[in-house]
């Protein structure tokens, strides 16, 4: 029963009493009518009109007359409107719920009080960890990806229900026993998710035995767009439209000379890592030049980068075409008045270089390989052009291209590419592409995952997109959260 309601400073007060005449024991269930005292209680409630506001209960204490009860006596409760030891109502508590969910402590509780509750930042923090987890079906079809706490250094697990695409878990770590005892707890897995990760492949195989296991096609994509990236550099010098790359100063002598010992040393039947100790090298770039079966495929063709001036370039071309004469002062007042921003310097340069007249392309292998990764409908008129001048310089760029395409075909989880992989790396095999070569060994490694990756409709995105998010709520909380927060923050919000 509200008894008043009174304006107190910026907020609102709000009086009232209880009319029952008797109230059950929490402990035992028994209705007492038989008071013991009365006392004042304060809650905050939800602002009204954007006014904070406070009720103020006058509640009773009743004996509790059960026999072999605990409780001597106990305080009575409003039903939806009070609970133990509360200093909000359920309404306000809710609002600070979902606040600190989505905005955690120091920013939450400056929303709070715009919406007119006060609040501190550890009350919510407090609120936040005290919420169940949500309950959930039986996980048929996981996703498991890690996530960085700190990143090199700690790194946890998340798991995703790939049929509502939400996360059920977060693991404190990415271990294989972890992972394993997480499965063991949930037998109805019966299709699981991931990357090229070892270690859940094998926590996957161990507790889960009779699980799939589908590899993640963007890994698959983003593991062959590196590999066409170093063969692109590779190939360099086949590409790049100037006819001489970088062979005739130190380092391409010391580069060739390199490549003759490792290769002598590999033709006596020495070992990777004996050449590595006999030269002092590291082993991955010992394996890099054994891998190269020429040394002109070590050596790469200088690179221009983009510049103010390329766009006129034509026109520069031109001008000295017919005058070779023309000073750069000239040329400079010519490209100004066709909207050039650069300065007089960049020009001198650019003329200094030779770039005008060299027919190099303004292009790096990064970029090269974008083209080649690119499906040809999405691309212009002049980049088609430039693809195929690219791919059309040497033989290997030509079976890099077509490679690229028939696993992009491949991708398509609606066709049956079972027999098309075993194709695809037979036939990639046979061409002199030692970088895709590395690639196909991997795919051969966790080959029944990779065909389950392209052949069932399940991928690792869902996961991909909750790690995009659990990111988002660690920037959030400046990286500072315990593991128990940040996994509510995951599962609740």
């Amino acid at each position: 029963m509200v008894d008043s309601v009174k304006a107190c400073g910026a907020g609102t007060e709000i009086w009232g009493s209880t009319k029952s005449g008797s109230a059950r024991c929490p402990r035992c269930g028994t209705v007492s009518s038989r008071v013991h005292s009365r006392y004042q209680r304060t809650l905050a409630d939800a602002a009204i009109a954007g006014r904070p506001t406070t009720l103020v209960l006058r509640v009773r204490r009743f004996f509790c007359d059960a026999n072999g009860c605990p409780a001597r006596t106990f305080a009575e409760q409003i039903d939806g409107l009070t609970s133990a030891y509360a200093r909000h109502t359920p309404l306000a508590r809710r609002i600070l719920e979902a606040i600190g969910l989505a905005m955690a402590g120091r920013a939450g509780t400056r929303l709070a009080a715009r919406l007119g509750i006060a609040t501190s930042r550890d009350s919510l923090l407090r609120l936040v960890r005290g919420l169940p987890d949500p309950p959930t079906n039986p996980v048929t079809v996981a996703g498991i990806d890690d996530f960085a706490l700190r990143k090199r250094l700690r790194y946890a697990t998340v798991i995703v229900d790939m049929h509502t695409r939400r996360p059920v878990d977060i693991l404190a770590n990415r271990r294989i026993d972890t992972t394993r005892d997480w499965l063991r707890e949930h037998p109805e897995v019966q299709t699981v998710c991931r990357d090229g990760s070892a270690s859940y492949a094998e926590a996957i195989r161990t507790a889960a035995p009779h699980a799939m296991q589908v590899s993640d096609r963007w890994h698959l994509w983003k593991g062959l767009a590196d590999a066409t990236l170093k063969e692109v550099a590779a190939h360099s010098s086949c590409w790049a439209k100037t006819g001489t790359p970088m062979r005739d100063g130190a380092r391409a002598a010391t580069t060739g000379q390199r490549w003759q010992q490792i290769h002598n040393l590999l033709d006596k039947g020495v070992g990777l890592l004996e050449i590595t100790r006999r030269l002092n090298l590291a082993i991955n770039t010992v394996k890099r030049y054994a891998r190269m079966s020429q040394p002109e495929r070590v050596v790469r063709a200088p690179q221009y980068r983009p510049t103010l001036v390329d766009p006129y370039r034509e026109h520069l071309r031109q001008r000295r075409t017919e005058d070779p004469a023309v000073g750069v002062t000239q040329l400079l007042k010519e490209i100004k008045s066709l909207g050039y921003q650069g300065s007089a310097n960049l020009l001198a340069r650019y003329i200094h270089q030779g770039r005008v007249e060299n027919d190099r392309a303004s292009i790096s292998p990064r970029r090269c390989t974008s083209l080649i990764l690119t499906r040809p409908e999405n691309l212009s008129d002049t980049q088609r052009n430039l693809r195929q001048e690219l791919i059309s310089s040497c033989p290997e760029m030509i079976d890099l291209a077509d490679a690229v395409q028939g696993f992009a075909e491949m991708l398509n989880p609606r066709q049956h590419n079972k027999n098309q992989l075993h194709h695809w790396t037979t036939t990639v095999r046979a061409a002199d592409l030692p970088y895709l070569h590395s690639f196909t060994r991997g795919l051969a490694k966790d080959e029944a995952a990779v065909v389950a990756g392209l052949t069932q409709t399940h991928s690792n995105g869902p996961t991909e997109g909750n790690v995009n998010r659990i990111k988002m709520i660690k920037r959030q909380m400046y990286g500072r959260a315990n593991l128990d927060l940040l996994r509510k923050r995951v599962l609740l919000a």
